[in-house]
């Protein structure tokens, strides 16, 4: 066992650290994987919604343990069945000088979710809710039937102003033009593939920044990332390599700070085209796509080794995954297990499908997003090989992977027959998945707004809607629950395992993990 620093999130002395008097200091990150823009808005995607963090308030904040905490509505209760009131902070003013009121608001939640392009949108979060301004400092949230979770929903949207943001677009935002949100930090730069500079706010109103100036730099390779901390050129890095961490805890200039994480790394099938672009006969002819059948889904996972996948491609540093999210989180079933390699039974499966004598696959994968995650896609390849599925690798840069898998086929559907990808709830319960990557496809109601397989299944759909609009936190549980069994042990989608995270600072200083895997400057504090 290797033995990390430990740190004792919520204790009375954690929280004097990370509230500490502000730092004249610079701090800079190194930083595993990139954002796909500057844009809050554009990718629902964790770099992206980091980077945004720092620059732009949300409603509701979240703690290190996605606990909800006032942010820029100081406090939120439903006035009756479908309706939620915020009262928002009085005295907040954005970067340009602008002072924030409830326009921003109902802006924000208008442009949220209609970002041209989009690889994965907030309309999961938006969709079904109705912002309106009662005064400058109200808005009530409406919704057609009951929905406890709007609290949750809304901690993940950024505010913006109405008045710098009107009319910009992604690209202003990347330039930083439109760059003005209320945040601790300001836009000072942005240099694709080199670095993001932000600077203190001096007019926050919450805790002072701690740090004048903050420069993340991203360093896609993990060799790379731990060459720059040793250096100095760093003074933490998120991504840790698994092969790595057993030296460094030796190594007396660094610290390494580990925690769970609730992101679960998954793969998507195709279960809607008959015709799936990257799935072939033996020999590569065309032929009826065979992940349509559940039995093959099934094959597919029973000849997926996951101790072996946690054991030596994660190095240990992961856990095994049964469902979308791990034991303990709100709305995960007792009764799913993480499946056992079963080679034997994969191929009886498949034999039974029809496809006893294998079919040809190619995996798709990004090479710089998730912990090993291109290690992760080759080993899965050998697995299915195994068992009679010709199976080869096709991974790339994360920037272009998830337009392609989003939405690079035709008609912008998506591109891959099977892919690799990881999923962190927002909101920090089933729902979040459930609604994302299981729930058919329907960008009106904004459902489905992950679902790359195209997976469909009404019981399962009506069951995450019930949940949606119940109240009753048991019976809201059971039914999250029950739509997740259905939805895995349909293999809607094939769960791996569960990340843990492991960041490394150097000497004197310490961070505080997340369960949402940020990386946010204001965890990082003096030892």
């Amino acid at each position: 066992m290797i033995k990390l620093q430990k740190w004792l999130a919520g204790t009375a002395s954690a929280m004097l650290l990370l509230g500490g008097v502000a730092s004249a200091e610079d701090l800079t990150i190194g930083l595993s994987s990139e954002p796909s823009a500057i844009d809050p808005h554009y990718h629902n995607l964790g770099p992206n919604n980091m980077i945004a963090y720092h620059m732009f308030d949300r409603l509701i904040h979240q703690n290190e343990k996605q606990q909800l905490q006032p942010g820029l509505a100081t406090s939120w209760k439903p006035i009756n069945a479908t309706t939620w009131e915020l009262k928002l902070r009085e005295g907040v003013v954005f970067h340009d000088g602008n002072p924030f009121n409830a326009d921003d608001v109902v802006f924000s939640f208008e442009r949220a979710p209609n970002v041209p392009n989009s690889p994965s949108s907030f309309a999961t979060y938006t969709k079904g809710k109705t912002v309106k301004k009662i005064d400058d400092y109200t808005i009530h949230i409406t919704t057609e039937k009951p929905y406890p979770l709007v609290p949750n929903d809304i901690s993940t949207v950024s505010i913006i102003s109405v008045e710098a943001g009107t009319d910009a677009t992604t690209e202003m935002y990347n330039a930083g033009t439109a760059t003005v949100g209320s945040g601790p930090y300001k836009f000072a730069e942005y240099v694709p593939g080199d670095r993001i500079v932000l600077e203190a706010n001096a007019d926050y109103w919450g805790a002072k920044p701690k740090w004048d100036k903050v420069t993340f730099k991203p360093i896609k390779s993990g060799p790379s990332r731990v060459a720059a901390l040793l250096a100095g050129d760093v003074d933490l890095i998120n991504g840790v390599p698994t092969t790595d961490i057993e030296v460094l805890s030796g190594n007396d200039k660094v610290s390494l700070w580990q925690g769970p994480s609730n992101r679960v790394i998954y793969l998507h099938l195709d279960h809607d085209r008959d015709d799936s672009p990257f799935v072939k006969a033996m020999g590569g002819g065309a032929i009826k796509n065979p992940l349509k059948d559940q039995r093959v889904r099934e094959a597919i996972s029973k000849a997926i080794s996951r101790d072996l996948i946690v054991e030596r491609v994660m190095e240990g540093v992961a856990v095994k995954a049964g469902q979308l999210l791990p034991d303990g989180f709100f709305g995960v079933s007792e009764n799913l297990k993480p499946v056992e390699y079963d080679a034997k039974g994969a191929k009886e499966l498949l034999a039974a499908a029809g496809v006893g004598d294998g079919f040809e696959l190619r995996i798709h994968g990004p090479n710089d997003r998730y912990i090993n995650d291109a290690k992760i896609v080759e080993a899965i390849a050998q697995m299915l090989n195994r068992v009679g599925i010709k199976t080869d690798v096709e991974t790339m840069p994360r920037s272009v992977y998830f337009k392609r898998a989003s939405r690079g086929g035709p008609n912008n559907t998506p591109e891959f027959s099977m892919v690799l990808v990881g999923w962190g709830a927002g909101s920090g319960e089933a729902s979040s998945p459930l609604r994302s990557l299981i729930h058919t496809y329907d960008k009106d109601k904004g459902f489905g707004s992950s679902n790359r397989g195209r997976y469909s299944n009404a019981e399962v759909d009506a069951m995450i809607e019930e949940a949606l609009a119940t109240v009753d936190d048991e019976k809201r549980q059971d039914l999250l629950a029950k739509a997740t069994e259905i939805a895995i042990n349909d293999q809607a989608i094939i769960p791996l395992h569960y990340q843990v995270n492991t960041w490394a600072t150097r000497k004197g200083l310490q961070y505080l993990p997340r369960t949402d895997e940020y990386t946010l400057s204001w965890g990082v504090s003096a030892e």
